[in-house]
């Protein structure tokens, strides 16, 4: 039993005196992490970076959008017109026109007529051709006036259909969503300005053409009456 302690004691004397390494494994040591907050800092700045130029190019991309959304308005067409109505009113002017009675608006027409009732008479002419002179005149005076006449309500049954034409046209100049459409507007309202123009230019070219017929007349009539006037005192007419 002795021997045995001794033989323990000096077992434990040698363990003592070698020394003791403990060896790690390596999937330890590389599990073992080293913060360097240089490097961490200029990763966070590239990050923010690249987020910055990210926002940039959805920026860009968002103005070009909006861009080509204005193009497309400013060449979007009207999607109203009047053409058809302002066309069909002037074509009404003018069949109302071309409807002159006893004398047309044809300068030969109007060149033969004065030739043949509003020339100088006749001193030779009897009486009958003096008045059938006359009674034409008077007659081709009438039309004139009713021409004019019906000119006017032509004009006037028209100022409805162009009331309704301009409050469609400036509602959609209003409404216009580009700059081509409002253009378009704009034009419209300058032909229905034109349109409206040109009826009062028909209503004073009947009105004239009336009253120039009237005062033909009357210095017709003179002439006859100068005629009467110079047969009855038994004057020779001139060759």
């Amino acid at each position: 039993m002795s021997l045995s302690r001794r033989h323990l004691a000096a077992l434990l004397c040698g363990a003592a005196a070698i020394p003791m390494t403990v060896a790690l494994p390596s999937p330890a040591r590389a599990q073992v992490a080293v913060y360097d907050p240089s490097n961490y800092a200029q990763n966070v700045l590239q990050a923010a970076r690249a987020l910055q130029q990210i926002n940039n190019q959805i920026t860009s991309l968002q103005n070009q959008t909006q861009m080509l959304i204005g193009q497309a308005r400013n060449l979007a067409s009207l999607p109203y017109s009047s053409l058809s109505a302002l066309q069909a009113q002037v074509a009404a002017t003018q069949a109302l026109l071309g409807q002159a009675r006893a004398l047309a608006y044809n300068v030969q027409d109007i060149q033969e007529a004065f030739h043949q009732r509003y020339s100088v008479a006749d001193l030779l002419a009897s009486d009958a051709d003096l008045t059938a002179r006359a009674e034409a005149r008077w007659t081709t005076s009438v039309a004139g006036f009713q021409d004019a006449l019906t000119v006017q309500a032509g004009v006037v049954e028209g100022l409805e259909t162009s009331r309704g034409q301009m409050q469609s046209l400036v509602s959609a100049s209003q409404d216009a969503s580009g700059a081509l459409q409002a253009a378009q507007a704009g034009n419209q309202l300058l032909a229905l300005q034109a349109q409206q123009l040109s009826a009062l230019t028909a209503v004073v070219v009947a009105n004239g053409r009336a009253q120039a017929l009237e005062a033909a007349d009357r210095a017709a009539a003179r002439a006859d009456a100068k005629a009467r006037f110079a047969r009855f005192m038994g004057a020779t007419p001139q060759p």
